[in-house]
């Protein structure tokens, strides 16, 4: 891959976090990209983006709309092409994957 493809992609990569930081869980007043729930962001070949993401909870109520917005939001980025989002729930969630801000933001800290 060439250094300008790599730059390309990275700059891809900021601009997805950057919209999945808009994206919150209606429970949790912290973006789901601090709270930890993302566990993987590729881009591949013509700016398809694939998102690999797990929820605080299997029965989590947003289950449904959380990954439809993170859909949503990604596709909006200029020059995406699709969005792929991969539910999982291995490794299980836990608080120890939220970042130093969203623990703060929650009294964690």
């Amino acid at each position: 891959m060439s250094e300008e493809n790599i730059i390309k992609e990275r700059e891809m990569k900021e601009q997805v976090v950057e919209a999945l930081k808009t994206v919150y869980d209606p429970e949790i007043p912290v973006d789901i990209y601090e709270l930890g729930l993302i566990y993987e962001i590729s881009v591949f070949p013509v700016n398809n983006i694939y998102i690999l993401m797990t929820l605080t909870s299997p029965n989590c109520p947003a289950a449904e709309t959380i990954p439809m917005d993170v859909e949503t939001r990604v596709k909006e980025i200029e020059g995406v092409n699709d969005v792929n989002v991969e539910i999982t729930f291995d490794p299980p969630y836990s608080q120890d994957m939220m970042s130093e801000a969203a623990k703060l933001e929650l009294g964690f800290l």
